[in-house]
């Protein structure tokens, strides 16, 4: 009895020794062929961030002189190039003021070529001693005056030109307008919102990564990117900076259970690949270890 007990356990033994090889074997083949395989625990560096542009790649247009705004026919999502039009202020008074400059210059042209005339003229009857020698300082004196008052009147006018350029606001980059913030007929102060351009083909993502992540983060790591919008979806990207300094938070985290007041590293993440991501999204990033060199 005893020696048929001992029988059944060493065959159940052998029985499950075999079962696990089987197991270790269907598991090794279905990694082979692109199965399901054993859930591996998510390793790297968790972080949040937000799509942005790249430095210069967002610009607020402002106005640089007071004005009655008479043109801005852009809307959101309008295109321009760098130099386009983009919205204009009302200019008939400094047209005016230019005109007037301009005759000024035209009639202290004229003065000049008469103070020459006339100094001339005096230089030689001053030569055969016809006229005394103050007449020709005179002469002298006038043509100075008269150059003089024409260097001021084309300053009145490079100044007209100057103020009449500021009225024509333009593209400073190519880019899609994302911002309307004045309307056609508003007066504006110097300084004023009238537009918001940003380079949407060249975006990024400024991640938020914990200061005591620091040693696992290094340049040329791939990430993974996800976004709440698009669940079941991921794109890959790759650190492309790391700050030498940390700041304080400035996203809000979307755990409500993880601290705020946490000082992080703002790792800037490049994409690897076309997105439908928006910028501002915020997205979810998980930091692989760098490649080896």
């Amino acid at each position: 009895m005893k020696n048929g007990m001992v029988w059944v356990v060493a065959l159940a033994g052998v029985g499950l020794a075999g079962l696990t090889v089987l197991q270790a074997r269907g598991t090794e083949r279905a990694r082979s062929e692109g199965g399901p395989a054993e859930a591996v625990p998510a390793r790297g560096v968790a972080a949040e961030g937000r799509v942005v542009t790249y430095p210069g790649g967002e610009v607020v247009v402002g106005t640089e002189r007071a004005g009655r705004l008479v043109r801005l026919a852009l809307e959101e999502g309008q295109t321009v190039r760098r130099g386009d039009v983009l919205a204009e202020l009302d200019s008939d008074e400094l047209r005016a003021a230019l005109a007037e400059d301009r005759a000024r210059v035209t009639e202290a042209e004229a003065e000049v070529r008469l103070a020459e005339s006339t100094l001339k003229r005096r230089a030689d009857l001053a030569a055969e001693r016809i006229v005394a020698a103050h007449d020709l300082d005179q002469a002298q004196r006038d043509l100075d005056i008269a150059r003089a008052r024409l260097l001021t009147s084309r300053a009145a006018v490079d100044r007209d030109e100057a103020q009449l350029r500021k009225t024509r606001i333009l593209a400073p980059i190519s880019g899609t307008v994302i911002g309307r913030h004045a309307q056609a007929g508003e007066t504006l102060e110097a300084g004023q919102r009238v537009l918001t351009l940003a380079d949407l083909t060249r975006l990024r993502i400024e991640a938020e990564a914990d200061e005591a992540d620091a040693a696992a983060l290094g340049m040329g790591a791939p990430v993974s990117i996800t976004c709440e919008a698009f669940p079941g979806r991921a794109w890959r990207g790759r650190v492309e900076d790391i700050p030498r300094s940390v700041t304080l938070r400035r996203l809000k985290p979307q755990d409500p259970g993880r601290p705020t007041d946490t000082r992080i590293l703002a790792v800037k993440v490049a994409f690897a690949e076309p997105t439908p991501l928006k910028l501002g999204a915020t997205v979810e990033l998980r930091i692989e270890a760098p490649p080896e060199r």
